[in-house]
């Protein structure tokens, strides 16, 4: 394993989600909500970052590779748990954070299932519009609660939604790669 700096970026990304949800076990709210909100931008920012210099300086690592898409799911896993648990059981969250949750889970689990031909399932540019829309969504809605201001809950729930149909539609294009892979009769 190599210490880089993208390498090291995904790892500080991988430690932020436990530190947004603790922040409101530590903290008063809405200081929670800032230090959350300051929290999932800066790793968030990493998730561009940390690839982009990775590819710029070929610094590309198995590691890197591999703790990525983890690092990623951890942030908007526990900030969708947060939301909901600030939220409480508000559908206009709940679902879309379902859909979101299931899929994440789904895509993770075919690509382990597939193992060496997971290459089957690359990184799709819809996936990365998904990814966008459902870290611009947690960051507006961190944000109302920070800022107390209503058009931010609206955005962060528009946006959400959008999050859930496009993991939806991503969900849907993983599973119709991996089919082939799937069947019983498919020669290994």
């Amino acid at each position: 394993m190599t210490w880089n700096i993208p390498n090291i970026l995904t790892v500080f990304r991988l430690l932020c989600a436990p530190g947004v949800a603790l922040v409101f076990l530590i903290l008063p709210r809405p200081l929670a909500d800032w230090a959350a909100l300051i929290l999932f931008v800066s790793a968030s920012t990493t998730d561009f970052l940390d690839g982009y210099l990775a590819r710029k300086w070929d610094q590309m690592s198995k590691f890197g590779t591999m703790l990525d898409p983890i690092a990623d799911k951890a942030m908007v896993v526990t900030a969708l748990a947060v939301l909901t648990m600030l939220h409480g059981i508000n559908a206009l969250v709940v679902i879309p954070a379902a859909f979101i949750l299931l899929r994440e889970t789904f895509v993770s689990g075919l690509r382990e299932f597939l193992g060496d031909t997971a290459g089957t399932l690359k990184v799709t540019k819809l996936a990365k519009w998904k990814t966008t829309a459902q870290m611009v969504a947690i960051a507006a809605l961190f944000g109302y609660g920070a800022l107390d201001f209503p058009p931010l809950f609206t955005l962060g729930i528009l946006i959400l939604w959008v999050a859930g149909v496009l993991t939806v539609l991503t969900g849907w294009d993983y599973l119709s790669k991996a089919l082939p892979y799937l069947r019983d009769d498919h020669d290994a």
